[in-house]
C-alpha cells in the first residue's frame, strides 16, 4: 500500500509529485492560475487586454507618448516605472527579430491596461534596449546585433537616473533576453555609484513563472523545454503578434552538446542543474556551426494556446508585485534615506521632492559618494 507522504510546512501540493508552490502571496498566486481552468485563463488575459497590438506609438500608453500633465497625474497616484528590456535577435525564418522586445512590451503594456482601469495605471517607459547583450556563442548570427556589455549597461545606468530624477524611483526592469548578467550588474553598478533610495527589480520574466513552462511529461503544456525561437517563443509570436509570425517557415533543429546533458540547465531553469545556460561556454557548439536556422528547438510545435498560462502568470505576478511596492511604499514615498544608503536625510530631502517643486533640485547635482565615484 502507497502512503502518501505528508505535504511538507510552508508549501501547497499540486497533483504532480516534484511541484509545490510556498504557502504565501507569490506561491498562492501561481497555485491559482496553475489549477485554472481554460476558460478561466481567458477570462484573466481578457482583463489585460490581451492580446492586444504592440503599443509603441500608442497616445497615452508610454510615458514618452503621454502628454506631460498626464504623466504628472498620474505617476501621483502610482510612481512604479515598467522599462521592458529586449534585443535584436535571429529568431528563425518564420518570426521577426524584434520578437523578445515585442513579447516583453506586450506583457508591460497589458499591466498597465489592467492598473489604468484599477485607477492606477502604471508607467511605461519605452524599450531603452532594442540591440541588447548577447552571449559568446550568439556571435556572428546575422539578424542578431550585439551592443558591448559596457554600453548597454551604462545606458541603461543613465535611463534608470533620468526616471528617478522625474519622480519614478520605483522601478521595475522586465527582460526578454539572455542578458540577465548585465541587467543585474546594471542594478548593482547604478546603486553604488548613486546610492539613491527606490526599490530596483530587474525580472526575467520567462523564469519568474517557470512552472507554467513544464513539458506534458511534468504535468505542464508543452512538448520541449524553453530555449529559443522553439516552441515556446513560437507559440508566444502566435499568440501576441500572429500577422509577425509565418509557420510555412519553422524548422525544428537540435543543437551539438560536447558535454553529457545535466550539467548546464535550459532557459528558464527546470531542472535545478548545477550551472545555469549562460554560465560558461565551451560546453556546446556556436549558434553558426550547430543551428545556423537561428530556432534552438521545436518551432513546429507553436501553438497560440499554450502561450496563454505563462502569459496570465507574468501578468497577475506583475499586478501583485506593483501592489505590494505600493502597499509597502505609497506614491512619493521610498525606502528609509539613512537605511537604504549612505546619506543623510537632510542631504537629500530636496531631491526627493516633487519634480519643479519649491525646494525641489534635480538628481545631477547631487554629490556622488561611495564606489564608482570617479568613473564617467
Amino acid at each position: 500500500m502507497t502512503q502518501t507522504k505528508p505535504v511538507p510546512a510552508g508549501l501547497l501540493a499540486t497533483e504532480e509529485p516534484d511541484l509545490f508552490f510556498e504557502d504565501n502571496t507569490v506561491g498562492r498566486l501561481k497555485k491559482e492560475i496553475w489549477d485554472a481552468s481554460d476558460a478561466e485563463i481567458d477570462a484573466i488575459l481578457a482583463n489585460y487586454g490581451m492580446p492586444s497590438p504592440v503599443e509603441w506609438g500608442k497616445a497615452g500608453s508610454y510615458i514618452q507618448t503621454t502628454v506631460r500633465w498626464q504623466v504628472e497625474q498620474n505617476r501621483k497616484k502610482n510612481d512604479i516605472v515598467l522599462i521592458p528590456v529586449g534585443s535584436t535577435e535571429l529568431h528563425g525564418q518564420h518570426m521577426p527579430s524584434a520578437s523578445d522586445t515585442l513579447y516583453v512590451s506586450q506583457i508591460c503594456e497589458g499591466v498597465r491596461r489592467y492598473t489604468a482601469k484599477q485607477g492606477a495605471p502604471i508607467a511605461l517607459a519605452l524599450p531603452p534596449i532594442m540591440y541588447g547583450a548577447h552571449p559568446y556563442h550568439h556571435l556572428g548570427m546575422p539578424g542578431t546585433v550585439i551592443v558591448r556589455e559596457n554600453v548597454l549597461r551604462e545606458q541603461l545606468i543613465d535611463v534608470m537616473l533620468g526616471l528617478w530624477n522625474d519622480g519614478f524611483r520605483k522601478q521595475i526592469i522586465l527582460n526578454n533576453h539572455g542578458q540577465l548578467w548585465v541587467l543585474e550588474s546594471a542594478i548593482q553598478q547604478f546603486c553604488k555609484r548613486y546610492q539613491l533610495p527606490g526599490v530596483y527589480r530587474v525580472i526575467d520574466w520567462h523564469r519568474a513563472v517557470r512552472e507554467f513552462f513544464r513539458t506534458k511529461e511534468r504535468g505542464g503544456k508543452w512538448d520541449t523545454n524553453f530555449v529559443h525561437a522553439d516552441e515556446s517563443e513560437t507559440s508566444l509570436g502566435l499568440y501576441l503578434h500572429p500577422e509577425m509570425v509565418d509557420m510555412a517557415y519553422a524548422v525544428d533543429t537540435e543543437g551539438k552538446s560536447w558535454l553529457p546533458d545535466g550539467h548546464f540547465d535550459k532557459s528558464v531553469d527546470p531542472f535545478s542543474r548545477p550551472c545555469r545556460w549562460s554560465e560558461g561556454e565551451g560546453q556546446s557548439a556556436i549558434e553558426m556551426a550547430s543551428t545556423p536556422e537561428g530556432v534552438v528547438g521545436k518551432a513546429t510545435h507553436g501553438d497560440p494556446q499554450k502561450a496563454k498560462r505563462p502569459l496570465a502568470a507574468i501578468l497577475r505576478y506583475l499586478t501583485l508585485l506593483n501592489d505590494q511596492i505600493l502597499e509597502a511604499f505609497p506614491p512619493g514615498t521610498v525606502p528609509p534615506v539613512e537605511e537604504f544608503t549612505l546619506r543623510k536625510d537632510e542631504e537629500m530631502a530636496p531631491f526627493l521632492k516633487e519634480p519643479m517643486s519649491e525646494g525641489w533640485r534635480p538628481v545631477y547635482a547631487l554629490p556622488r559618494i561611495g564606489q564608482d565615484t570617479f568613473s564617467g
